[in-house]
């Protein structure tokens, strides 16, 4: 089981919505140092946080940041981009796109901080996908988050006799910035933060973190039109 107090953590896009809310949430159960990466990491606002630049797509710039926290035992997975783009008619550059920042990007900074976390005498590692990894109502965003839950699940298997858990969080909508011209039921960025490091702390293969995500893993097992209505007209 992983602790939060006493951890040394790294949140990828730790500067705003989800991310920011989880710096946040580590410093209150007691982390004794939270790394926040960002593009620019003048952004970072927690004034305990350590900033950290990162392009999480890019393996140098991932292969710098590991070597500059060496002390991490908790790597946090949640930088993440929302193109959207639709397979028959948008750029495959978009698509592309997508997959570098949404699956690349966590493939990358989790190879790097992999010997870390080992060398550390292990610790956990959260990822953090969307209940849209299990439908695909969201064009390469969609696919992009499915396949990172398959490398989630894949990774837990590897990396279980190294000494590193794994966790999987799937939300529905969060009332950041990413939503802000949807109207529907949102999470806070708190609630979201707080019961993901309840599962990490417990851990939990997987934290669904609101009622959507539970209904539609639940629905999984069902006929695909059950999940997909739109095919019923």
């Amino acid at each position: 089981m992983t602790t939060i107090e006493g951890s040394v953590a790294l949140v990828t896009g730790g500067s705003r919505g989800i991310g920011r809310a989880l710096v946040a949430a580590l410093y209150e159960r007691g982390a004794k140092k939270v790394y926040a990466t960002a593009r620019d990491p003048r952004s970072v606002t927690h004034p305990e946080a350590v900033p950290l630049a990162l392009e999480v797509g890019d393996p140098a710039s991932a292969a710098a940041a590991a070597e500059q926290a060496q002390d991490v035992t908790l790597l946090i997975n949640n930088a993440g981009a929302s193109v959207n783009a639709n397979f028959l008619d948008s750029s495959v550059e978009d698509v592309r796109r997508e997959f570098e920042t949404n699956f690349y990007g966590p493939l990358l900074v989790t190879r790097a901080f992999v010997p870390v976390i080992e060398h550390n005498g292990g610790g956990h590692i959260l990822n953090v996908h969307s209940v849209l990894s299990w439908i695909g109502l969201a064009g390469s965003y969609s696919a992009s988050k499915a396949a990172l839950w398959s490398q989630t699940n894949s990774l837990r298997l590897d990396l279980k006799p190294r000494g590193i858990e794994v966790t999987g969080l799937h939300v529905g909508y969060v009332d950041t910035d990413l939503t802000a011209n949807i109207d529907a039921p949102k999470s806070t960025p708190g609630s979201v933060a707080a019961q993901a490091l309840d599962g990490i702390e417990a851990g939990a293969y997987e934290v669904l973190a609101d009622d959507i995500s539970r209904q539609v893993k639940a629905a999984l097992s069902a006929d695909v039109s059950a999940l997909y209505p739109q095919l019923a007209a």
